[in-house]
């Protein structure tokens, strides 16, 4: 069955997760171009714009996937906030982006892992599980990447910031899921 047929059929639980994960792609995209205005590092600006375009790809989907009523209502919030969360380390250097960044995937990995176990669980959408799946394999990358680069957060500045940007990332999608 294709997607669009399957979106009648799909539980309150999975709307409301789609809507974070557009939300959150939203962001994401927003973060990346954040840096890309700010940043004048050719490594960093190569990492951005090829994220970006993975980001984007995901959002994508996601608007295929989810009717525009039924995305959240919060999405230019998520769009100022997520060009912050890029632009504002981007003023402190590589490090700082890539430290963003490894922090902002690793919630996106433990978000998409939630909903994945839920779908194994329940055993429906397996199209859906598998557009989620192919999402978290690239957004783990981005991980790696990020944190191959940065090589570990060092610093109590860092290490906090890290935790502002992933306690903010599951507070919005917190608010996404209901708005």
């Amino acid at each position: 069955m294709p997607l669009a047929a399957s979106l009648a059929s799909l539980p309150d639980w999975l709307v409301r997760e789609l809507r974070s994960d557009h939300a959150g792609e939203t962001g994401a995209v927003m973060i990346y171009r954040g840096i890309l205005a700010v940043c004048r590092d050719p490594g960093v600006r190569d990492f951005a714009a090829r994220h970006r375009a993975t980001e984007q790809g995901h959002l994508d989907l996601l608007e295929e996937l989810l009717p525009p009523h039924q995305r959240s209502k919060l999405l230019p919030i998520w769009r100022v906030a997520g060009f912050l969360t890029g632009a504002l380390p981007s003023l402190f250097g590589p490090r700082a982006v890539h430290v963003t960044i490894d922090a902002v995937e690793t919630f996106v990995d433990h978000h998409y892992q939630q909903q994945l176990d839920r779908l194994d669980a329940e055993r429906i959408h397996p199209e859906i599980r598998a557009l989620l799946a192919q999402c978290q394999e690239e957004e783990v990358h981005h991980r790696d990447e990020a944190r191959d680069l940065h090589g570990g957060a060092s610093g109590w500045l860092l290490r906090a910031w890290g935790w502002v940007v992933g306690t903010g990332s599951a507070a919005a999608v917190v608010a996404a899921k209901r708005i």
